[in-house]
């Protein structure tokens, strides 16, 4: 009893005290209809779009550095919108250990030699139905320790030293020998690569059967030796093609036996590959040709190529003018909204990944206020965005900061632009041109409003609030 006595009285207590509540409203402040922000949105701002050459494509002034990348370009690609882009690959061939290499003992005889070229993520065309063949030849001129570019051409020697034929399986891994030593060989699974066959004399020549002093240093077998040089056959290619990414981790590899009177036992001596230049040769086509010769109208299309082939330029001419119609605003968000044209991602599916960086004053590559680490308006950059949705079919740029300090005059627009990217950074923005991702993207710009491609427009959405 002593219990229900206390639960009783407390229920009690609570509801005088809560019918003492006259007024349910009149707790708290109350709102002010001429106070409130009420934010609004504009998605009919003017954007104008140019597709322009950019620093790897032939057309540019420049060119763009394709030595010590970590992803190497090599392939042939027909593309019937964009045109061709043929990718070469000239290696640095090293001895064993890249220092003195010393014969083994007994008598050597060479199973065989195999250039192997593993897979790196970000090949790009048909794997379904073209056939590839790559040929392998030496080259004429050492590779140096300085900087190569896409522009740079290099010489061959001799004939054909490897060659293979062979389909896109870039994610299929495969199974060889491991060979140990004094040992039996042992099957293994590998990751994906290519494994194209070596002629045996010229592995004997430049290493078996090599003067000892060429045996003696790195430098003097570098300086003998040149290096191999891989091109695609495309006589012996067929179908569209594609671009493949090959990681830097390639060797060549000799597999031999020794014969020690009775003894024959089985090894592998592996001459590593440090150095890899991609040499890139683009066509563009009479549509690219085309766009590259307005640079002031906008156009109802825009062309992203990778291999740094193309970017576009994009301009906000009337941004300024809000505060004028407006009076004073703050952007609460400014997103900028690019879809691919429709019909464009089949067969070739859209990029990945894209870009957006501005000039400064000096005409150098810098971030947007929101992708700068520096800017307290800074966003992470999956916030940023410019990652491909398959379930929205679009990109999506956060570019608040830049678009208020545009309509409030604090920057001036020395160019802003699209570009495609790789995918590999999550941690920053990346905005320099690369040759390490090989997709396109075909994208709607500005056409007119009676055109069936009008919903799918590039737009600037700009949520803002009026100060009064």
């Amino acid at each position: 009893m002593k219990f229900f006595r206390l639960d009783l009285l407390t229920l009690l207590i609570s509801l005088f005290i809560l019918n003492s509540c006259k007024n349910k409203d009149s707790i708290g402040l109350g709102a002010d209809s001429s106070a409130q922000l009420n934010g609004s949105l504009i998605d009919t701002s003017t954007v104008i779009v140019n597709t322009m050459p950019d620093i790897g494509n032939p057309l540019s002034k420049d060119s763009i550095a394709t030595s010590g990348l970590t992803k190497i370009p090599f392939g042939y690609l027909n593309d019937p919108v964009f045109g061709t882009v043929e990718t070469n690959v000239a290696l640095a061939l090293n001895l064993p250990g890249q220092t003195t290499y010393s014969l083994p003992s007994g008598t050597i005889a060479i199973d065989s030699a195999v250039l192997v070229m593993p897979y790196a993520d970000g090949f790009y065309g048909d794997s379904l139905t073209s056939k590839y063949k790559v040929n392998v030849y030496q080259l004429a001129n050492r590779i140096k320790s300085v900087s190569y570019y896409n522009t740079d051409s290099w010489a061959t020697q001799g004939t054909i030293l490897g060659t293979r034929t062979f389909f896109a399986r870039t994610h299929d891994s495969i199974q060889r020998y491991n060979i140990i030593t004094g040992q039996p060989d042992t099957l293994i699974k590998v990751p994906a690569q290519l494994r194209i066959p070596i002629d045996k004399d010229f592995v004997n020549a430049i290493l078996f059967y090599a003067p000892s002093a060429q045996l003696s240093s790195n430098s003097v077998f570098l300086n003998n030796v040149k290096g191999l040089y891989l091109t695609m056959d495309k006589t012996g290619s067929s179908g569209a093609g594609g671009t493949f990414m090959f990681s830097s981790s390639d060797s060549l590899n000799v597999y031999y036996r020794t014969i020690n009177g009775t003894t024959i036992d089985t090894a592998m001596v592996t001459l590593p590959i440090t150095t890899h230049v991609s040499q890139i040769k683009q066509t563009s086509s009479n549509t690219l040709t085309t766009e590259f010769a307005d640079s002031t109208s906008s156009r109802d299309q825009i062309y992203l190529q990778g291999m740094a082939g193309t970017k576009v330029r994009i301009k906000f001419p009337f941004l300024k003018s809000l505060t004028s119609t407006l009076g004073p605003i703050v952007v609460n968000r400014a997103e900028l909204v690019v879809t691919p044209s429709p019909g464009s991602t089949i067969p070739f599916r859209p990029l990945p990944k894209l870009t957006m960086y501005r000039y400064d004053i000096a005409h150098q590559i810098v971030e947007l206020q929101d992708a700068n680490p520096n800017d307290p308006r800074y966003i992470s950059p999956a916030t940023f965005g410019g990652y491909y949705s398959r379930a929205i079919n679009s990109y999506h740029f956060v570019i608040t900061g830049y678009v208020q300090d545009l309509i409030n005059g604090k920057v001036t627009d020395y160019g802003t632009y699209l570009a495609p990217i790789d995918t590999v950074s999550k941690t920053t923005v990346e905005i320099a041109p690369t040759t390490q991702m090989a997709g396109r993207l075909v994208a709607v710009g500005t056409p007119a409003s009676n055109s069936p491609n009008y919903p799918y427009r590039i737009k600037l959405n700009i949520i803002y609030t009026k100060i009064k």
